[in-house]
């Protein structure tokens, strides 16, 4: 049965958000695993194996304990398409996202909002250890070279692309049928290519809004050789204790 949505972001129900998100999410990471795994695409975000937690599961844990605003949640998928953009080679995966995720989390709400959390906290409900976390903070916000902010009119557009690309089709947002998605301000701080549209429910794109044929494709430069090192020790079977992987806690925060 199709679930009707508010037109604002704002004042749709957290757990509708969560559901809209880790469903674009899961569908991402299914496409990219299939993409084979290069040294050096080798990131900090990568696991040495995949996280025995889902992406819904996930963001939910992170909304039970950290009170994360939803414009912190949808902004996460801005970054996405930002980090893609300045580092052809990244992809979103079952290696990357919920390390992706816990850094983006910290890093939006300090940037966005007036009260967060601790990073001890962030790391405990991200699984992480909290010198990791510092690690991840400190790579990500290098990546986007410190630009945290995005306009309303463009967390409205990935919103709006969210309810209409949905794998099921249960939502629909109210009034969509006559409203624009929203535009790409020409004072704005985004970086998207406007020419650049949503894809859609067929589509397997690497990023959500950007469109990926307008990425550079630097395939050419050689891995260094921490990232051979990472590569080969990604290739032997997991450690009891693996330093990159995220950890779940069972116990509540």
């Amino acid at each position: 049965m199709a679930q009707e949505l508010p037109l604002d972001f704002a004042a749709v129900p957290i757990d509708s958000m969560v559901l809209l998100i880790a469903d674009m999410l899961e569908r991402l990471m299914a496409h990219n695993d299939l993409i084979p795994l290069l040294p050096e695409s080798l990131t900090r975000f990568h696991s040495r194996s995949a996280p025995g937690i889902t992406v819904l599961d996930y963001l939910r844990r992170i909304v039970r304990f950290t009170n994360v605003e939803k414009s912190c949640l949808l902004v996460t998928l801005y970054y996405i398409d930002q980090i893609c953009a300045r580092m052809p080679l990244f992809t979103l995966s079952s290696l990357t996202c919920h390390r992706f995720i816990i850094a983006s989390i910290t890093v939006s709400s300090k940037g966005l909002c007036d009260t967060f959390c601790t990073n001890s906290l962030y790391a405990k409900v991200g699984g992480i250890s909290v010198g990791e976390l510092n690690v991840l903070e400190r790579e990500f916000l290098e990546t986007i070279d410190w630009r945290l902010m995005c306009t309303r009119e463009v967390l409205q557009e990935y919103y709006v692309n969210l309810v209409r690309t949905h794998s099921t089709g249960q939502f629909f947002v109210v009034g969509s049928h006559s409203s624009s998605s929203g535009s790409i301000s020409s004072d704005s701080d985004v970086e998207m290519d406007p020419a650049s549209r949503p894809s859609t429910p067929a589509d397997t794109a690497r990023t959500i809004l950007i469109d990926s044929a307008r990425l550079p494709t630097d395939v050419s430069r050689r891995p260094t050789i921490e990232q051979n090192m990472a590569f080969a020790a990604l290739k032997k079977p997991p450690d009891t204790t693996p330093a990159a992987a995220v950890e779940t806690h069972d116990s509540d925060t």
